[in-house]
């Protein structure tokens, strides 16, 4: 899960690059225009100091010593979401830009790189990062809500994401009508949904299947059910 406070913190690009002059310029480029850097001569000494779960985005060489630049994405990637790579190289190939395009780069430059180029695939990393951020906040705020939820309320979400009218699932789970109207409302306002249509958008992001009955958790109760 995302920590909060790391995406609230300022973002970091971080520059790996083996050449001390080449990654001093990059560096200095970068902060002269107000971002944040880290700089790293090799993709080990990256790995073992970086917190990918802080915001950012990459600047990688890919003909680095040891562990190479489109290694480093791939091993990344296997961490699940990573930052933004925007890769930079004397020597790239197309089959080799390519690859790391599909792999989710954000671009692949050749050296030398003018000022504004780089810049401006930083600034494209670095929304990019901000979403996907955004996107996993929401998300988890999303599985929390539905959490929250009580067996019951959870048994007639999904009788609604099956479609059924109250009076069926009433019957389906022995209850009467009313009482499924007070766990429909009480659903609406555990996971903060105005409409039924934008409860169903919200149960759709959340993956659920429409005969899903997620199993209640050890010790829970039916509760909150009028008589």
């Amino acid at each position: 899960m995302t920590d909060p406070a790391a995406t609230l913190a300022t973002p970091t690009v971080h520059v790996v690059d083996d050449d001390p002059q080449v990654a001093k310029a990059l560096a200095r480029l970068l902060r002269e225009h107000g971002f944040r850097t880290a700089v790293f001569d090799s993709a080990e000494a990256f790995l073992a100091q970086c917190d990918v779960s802080a915001p950012g985005c990459l600047v990688l060489d890919v003909n680095l010593p040891g562990l190479d630049g489109l290694a480093l994405q791939r091993r990344l990637a296997k961490g699940g979401p990573a930052w933004p790579i925007v890769f930079m190289t004397g020597h790239g190939d197309i089959p080799m830009s390519v690859q790391a395009v599909k792999a989710g780069a954000v671009d692949f430059l050749t050296k030398p790189v003018a000022a504004e180029v780089l810049l401006a695939s930083v600034r494209a990393g670095l929304a990019q990062d901000a979403r996907s951020r955004q996107a996993q906040a929401e998300s988890a705020a999303l599985r929390r809500r539905h959490a929250s939820l009580t067996a019951r309320e959870r048994e007639v979400l999904a009788g609604l994401v099956a479609g059924k009218l109250n009076k069926q699932i009433a019957a389906d789970l022995g209850i009467v009508e009313p009482t499924v109207k007070f766990h429909r409302a009480r659903i609406m306002e555990r996971m903060q949904a105005r409409t039924v249509a934008e409860l169903m958008h919200l149960v759709a992001r959340l993956e659920l299947a429409p005969d899903a009955r997620p199993a209640a958790p050890p010790g829970d109760v039916k509760q909150d059910e009028p008589t």
